[in-house]
């Protein structure tokens, strides 16, 4: 696709660079297509665009606090197709799963790729690859139909992501090449290793395959983890947030979409990383307020301080669906502008979906209700 010279027409006062210089008083909105990477254009108000002063009608910014779910015995330790739905399309099933002990049966998506981000926890996952051991911060990607059971050294709390009827790929990361952000050198495989081998014997089991949302159980009489070997290019891949380096601007803020990890058909996931903030005077120290209009955006936190929100803690996810503006909470804002801090040391789990996402029940069970407010700046005392 060319990509011709154009001429962006300018209507009243504005910045000539996005993110930077902005007009003294003014709040820059950016509305857009195809998550960033469509036309654009950027509007300078004398007001924050967040600044509502009430709310009603179902679409809304909203957030759930998974700390508050009950995950007590029988809650979903045993199978991942226990799992507590959270959100969810008919692309894209978003679940938060705990385990405490080994799983007694294996598991088998039947209805697509699953990805397995470790929010908690550490221990072996064992698959017809081999056995790969994983740790707090890992992304596991395991492709649709891959047989898998973990065996926790700690309890382990999972996000489940899974690509219902699709694929996980890598993102094109066009001129910048494709070691940018990570090199897929950084991918570890599974072994089969001495411990992979003693898992494997002549006992029953069981495998729970799901598909269409149902579940099926086949047993054999001997453990079908029985690889004594395999080769290939379709392979479970593990790589840590640790591994990421950033892309980054100092005169630029650049726009989430720089920090893909995987895409699907209908969604990408991205992560956030520690990075530096961009030291120039003119631009912008945090994210700018975007109307993304195509997309249903999803942030599960993991850890560190959420430098563009206030009263955000890890374990928390907010969803911002499309239709109407969004960006960093007053305080966060006024603290960017102040440039006090030089780097991030939030990490952060995106969602990004093209359809629109249902809430579950059990999210909705645990919603902090009062977040459509939390954008108000409370009146000085008259």
């Amino acid at each position: 696709m060319k990509n011709w010279i154009s001429f962006p027409r300018i209507e009243g006062q504005t910045s000539r660079q996005a993110h930077c210089d902005l007009p003294a008083g003014t709040y820059e909105r950016e509305i857009g297509k195809e998550g960033f990477f469509g036309p654009a254009t950027h509007f300078y108000h004398a007001h924050p665009p967040t600044g509502w002063s009430d709310w009603e009608g179902p679409l809304r910014p909203r957030a759930f606090d998974t700390t508050k779910l009950n995950f007590g015995p029988g809650a979903g330790e045993i199978s991942p197709w226990s799992a507590t739905p959270l959100l969810g399309n008919a692309s894209c099933q978003f679940r938060i799963w705990r385990c405490d002990r080994p799983m007694p049966a294996l598991a088998r998506n039947g209805d697509g790729d699953e990805l397995l981000f470790v929010h908690a926890g550490a221990g072996d996952l064992y698959c017809d690859f081999g056995r790969l051991a994983f740790v707090e911060g890992d992304y596991i990607m395991l492709p649709r139909g891959t047989m898998w059971r973990i065996e926790p050294s700690a309890p382990v709390t999972l996000l489940l992501i899974e690509a219902t009827n699709d694929s996980y790929r890598m993102p094109d990361r066009g001129m910048l090449g494709e070691h940018a952000f990570f090199d897929p050198a950084m991918f570890d495989t599974p072994a089969i290793d001495a411990a992979f081998k003693a898992q494997q014997g002549e006992g029953e089991w069981k495998v729970l395959i799901k598909r269409r949302g149902q579940i099926s159980t086949v047993t054999y009489p001997y453990n079908p983890l029985d690889a004594v070997g395999w080769k290939g290019n379709l392979i479970a891949v593990r790589v840590n947030w640790r591994a990421f380096r950033p892309l980054m601007s100092a005169r630029y803020h650049l726009p989430p979409s720089v920090h893909t990890t995987f895409v699907a058909s209908r969604f990408v996931v991205c992560t956030f990383a520690p990075r530096p903030i961009e030291s120039d005077p003119g631009a912008l120290k945090v994210p700018f307020f975007h109307s993304n209009d195509d997309y249903d955006e999803v942030l599960f936190y993991h850890q560190g301080n959420f430098f563009s929100r206030d009263n955000i803690h890890a374990g928390m996810i907010t969803l911002h669906p499309c239709g109407f503006p969004h960006g960093p909470h007053p305080k966060a804002f006024a603290a960017g502008a102040k440039a006090a801090r030089k780097e991030t040391d939030e990490v952060a789990v995106m969602l990004d979906t093209r359809d629109a996402l249902d809430v579950h029940p059990a999210a909705a069970s645990v919603e902090w209700t009062g977040y459509v407010r939390s954008w108000q700046v409370p009146k000085a005392a008259e």
